[in-house]
């Protein structure tokens, strides 16, 4: 499927801030604050729109895609890679779109900043979206983190995948 890519709007991020993933997955879920709408509008978020023009999703690029307790902890420090986030609107999860959906956040950040090496950061538990980025050629790093949340610790991995110019 090809998806429309568009500098996040007012619109969509009202509509992204509603989105509930199902537990485990609800560790993706914003809290509709007016600061999750700044931080989509501020310039590193960007739409997408499948052929229906219905919002699909969104990709975030660079800073905004890395997990604030891994900065702390510097596995964000090889600066040659892009970082990339991604969020496919809950009822389309589990449907077999996120190899698409991925590959065309990756053809926009290698089209936005030549970008050929791209690095994600990736709930362990998350073993649906851990197979979809194997597909694509992302490798498990050796970095990895915890987070403790008001329920549980939870562990986040490090994927990369280098050299992605044969593939777009």
């Amino acid at each position: 499927m090809d998806y429309v890519i568009r500098e996040m709007d007012i619109v969509s991020a009202r509509e992204i801030i509603l989105w509930k993933y199902e537990k485990p997955y609800s560790l993706y879920n914003l809290n509709g604050s007016d600061e999750d709408i700044k931080e989509l509008l501020h310039g590193s978020y960007y739409s997408a729109y499948n052929k229906s023009k219905e919002l699909a999703g969104y990709f975030c690029f660079g800073e905004s895609a890395q997990v604030p307790i891994g900065k702390t902890l510097n596995s964000y420090d090889d600066k040659s890679f892009i970082d990339i986030g991604l969020g496919l609107q809950p009822e389309l999860c589990g449907k077999g779109y996120g190899v698409d959906f991925t590959t065309c956040g990756l053809r926009c950040a290698k089209n936005m900043f030549s970008a050929r090496k791209f690095r994600l950061t990736v709930a362990k538990f998350n073993q649906r979206a851990i197979k979809v980025y194997e597909k694509i050629g992302f490798r498990r790093s050796n970095i990895s983190f915890s987070k403790d949340s008001e329920t549980s610790k939870i562990e986040f991995i490090i994927m990369t995948l280098e050299d992605w110019a044969d593939f777009g």
